[in-house]
């Protein structure tokens, strides 16, 4: 049986200001922007090259039978996106106005942490091959 992650979800508080960060901040494309009516606008955006997509919008993080509680903006931390060059992700990123961090590097790889707008915690890892 063959799986792909292709779809996370991720919680914010302002809609327009999320599709304003990540894409004219970070980069990623806009694949939908559907108004299904007042209680329900489903947001889809990949970052360029991805299989996987995040999503966003008014209903979705508690969409589906038995969704009782709503996921809070800002409570997603360590999603992580891999990249060829560290330091050239963080500078277009600081370039753009993201307040990306130094590089670090680790055994595992070279990375840059940043947080969007309600503090959902991001990375970019280039991994290191030794």
């Amino acid at each position: 049986m063959e799986m792909k992650l292709e779809l996370v979800v991720i919680p914010v508080s302002d809609i327009d200001a999320a599709i304003d960060f990540y894409v004219n901040k970070v980069g990623f494309n806009l694949d939908q922007d559907v108004k299904v009516n007042d209680d329900l606008r489903f947001i889809q955006l990949t970052p360029p090259g991805s299989a996987c997509s995040i999503a966003f919008g008014k209903g979705i993080a508690e969409f589906g039978e038995g969704v009782t509680e709503k996921v809070q903006p800002g409570s997603v931390k360590g999603l992580q996106v891999v990249i060829d060059d560290a330091k050239k992700a963080r500078e277009y990123l600081v370039s753009r106005g993201v307040d990306a961090s130094e590089v670090q590097e680790f055994p595992w790889g070279n990375f840059t942490f940043f947080n969007d707008p309600d503090g959902n915690r991001w990375s970019y890892q280039q991994i290191v091959r030794k």
